[in-house]
């Protein structure tokens, strides 16, 4: 399965990059949202974690452009935040994400979603 990364902070797209090469995974990631919205149209990712909260294109704006293009229809979007309040979780489920995970993450939960997408 192929999973791309859509994270600004190095440690985080680092750490999550290595825990899921050790699981098996295929990670190809981005640094923010225009480059995720690329990489989806080479790298064909089954799932991406979309942080919400990156410079030059949020995760949301890119959550959206993906949803209107060939290549971003059905892929699994995952939205990865810090903010875990309600309104946060609806505005990433509106602009077409399937999921919701906050920071810091929970590994084994992201995980379990993951694997319950690829089902």
């Amino acid at each position: 399965m192929r999973i791309l990364i859509a994270e600004d902070h190095p440690d985080n797209r680092e750490m999550l990059t290595r825990r899921l090469v050790r699981r098996g995974y295929e990670v190809h990631t981005a640094e923010n949202g225009a480059e995720a919205v690329a990489m989806a149209k080479t790298c064909a990712p089954d799932i991406i974690l979309m942080d919400i909260s990156m410079p030059i294109m949020s995760g949301i704006e890119a959550t959206r452009i993906l949803r209107r293009s060939p290549e971003g229809g059905g892929v699994r979007i995952v939205a990865l935040t810090a903010h875990a309040m309600e309104s946060a979780r609806q505005e990433c489920l509106e602009a077409g994400c399937d999921g919701f995970a906050t920071k810091p993450v929970d590994f084994a939960g992201l995980v379990a979603l993951i694997e319950k997408y690829a089902a």
